[in-house]
């Protein structure tokens, strides 16, 4: 049997080295799974989100991850990914995105379709208008409808792999920490992000 702390450790230098710090949630990924499930978990999931990533690019990947955690009611990864997004869209685009990662993981505990409603004005007001489709076929699969092509495929694989994480963050109380991508690492972005939410720009 291996070393539980060891374990963890492993996975926290994965993760340091993708996003620059351990992720709350792996402690309890570990502690619920075991050792060796918690190990093949991540070398089934990861390596495919990471495509998944490069594929539907950033927005979308992280944005079906904010949907699926909010969906799920998971404080934790909604915040993770609606952070990842706001960081995102300041680096490509220059502005701040229509709504900071603390407003939108509050939305946690809003029925579902209140959430598509919400997701929908926000996703208007960025002029990310082709996204908005993605918000309901997200949810769709999120309750449990098959996926019909490539990218659905990925979004149904978004919904397995985030819902897992979703579920044990919520059950261990795993509180926000950073964003759930390598732009988390960008600590200049993050001084900019936050300089511009204190101008209100």
């Amino acid at each position: 049997m291996r070393d539980r702390g060891l374990v963890v450790r492993l996975l926290a230098r994965m993760c340091t080295a993708m996003w620059g710090y351990m992720p709350g949630v792996i402690p309890a990924m570990v502690a619920t799974m075991g050792d060796g499930p918690a190990l093949r978990w991540f070398a089934l999931n990861f390596p495919r989100f990471l495509v998944t990533l490069r594929v539907l690019g950033p927005v979308r990947t992280h944005l079906a991850g904010l949907t699926i955690s909010l969906a799920n009611g998971c404080v934790y990864c909604a915040y993770g990914r609606a952070h990842a997004l706001e960081l995102i869209w300041l680096r490509d685009h220059g502005r701040l995105f229509p709504l900071d990662a603390r407003t939108l993981e509050s939305w946690n505990g809003l029925t579902r379709h209140e959430i598509a409603v919400r997701l929908r004005a926000v996703l208007e007001e960025a002029g990310l208008h082709a996204e908005v489709i993605w918000v309901d076929r997200t949810l769709a699969l999120v309750e449990g409808l098959p996926p019909i092509d490539a990218t659905e495929r990925r979004i149904a694989h978004l919904c397995r792999m985030v819902g897992t994480m979703n579920a044990i963050a919520v059950t261990a109380g795993t509180v926000p920490d950073g964003a759930h991508d390598p732009v988390n690492k960008d600590t200049a972005l993050k001084a900019r992000l936050v300089a511009a939410q204190g101008a209100g720009a």
